[in-house]
């Protein structure tokens, strides 16, 4: 049987230290470094930061979050609209009123794998990139994103 000692949730996100608010939402990321799991509590500010980047490289991980939000009820499709041959997916935040525009990707089965581990280190970082390899160890295993819920995949 596993013993897994799963730290409890942090007072303030970890991507952009804003402290979190009572029954705020938020995503908890378990990332699997031998021998210990790491826990890290992130706010729902990532989807908003990608859209104000409006970086064609973050688009495909966009998409993924807000596919996500959506299936976690979070976001709604407002209305789906073709803007030069490409579909495009009105979302509403329903609490804020937030409204986003999320261009579908097209993605195709072999982008899957680097989707999946731009998204995971995206939750986990925000869009600040992690330290270089030589000054922070690297994890040794399997990375493991959950966002309430959702498993997201990516292999080191």
């Amino acid at each position: 049987m596993n013993e897994w000692n799963i730290q409890s949730r942090a007072h303030a996100c970890e991507a952009c230290a804003q402290p979190f608010a009572d029954k705020q939402p938020y995503h908890t990321l378990l990332l699997e470094l031998a021998p210990e799991l790491r826990r890290s509590d992130i706010c729902e500010t990532v989807l908003r930061q990608l859209v104000e980047q409006n970086d064609p490289r973050y688009a495909p991980a966009a998409y993924i979050l807000a596919v996500m939000l959506e299936r976690k009820r979070l976001l709604k499709v407002k209305e789906q609209l073709t803007r030069d041959g490409k579909r495009i997916f009105i979302y509403e935040q329903p609490k804020t009123g937030d409204i986003f525009a999320i261009a579908d990707p097209e993605l195709h089965l072999d982008q899957l794998e680097q989707v999946q581990h731009d998204v995971a280190q995206l939750l986990e970082h925000g869009l600040n990139p992690p330290a270089p390899a030589n000054e922070t160890p690297a994890p040794t295993a399997e990375t493991t994103a959950v966002a309430d819920g959702e498993s997201v995949i990516a292999e080191k």
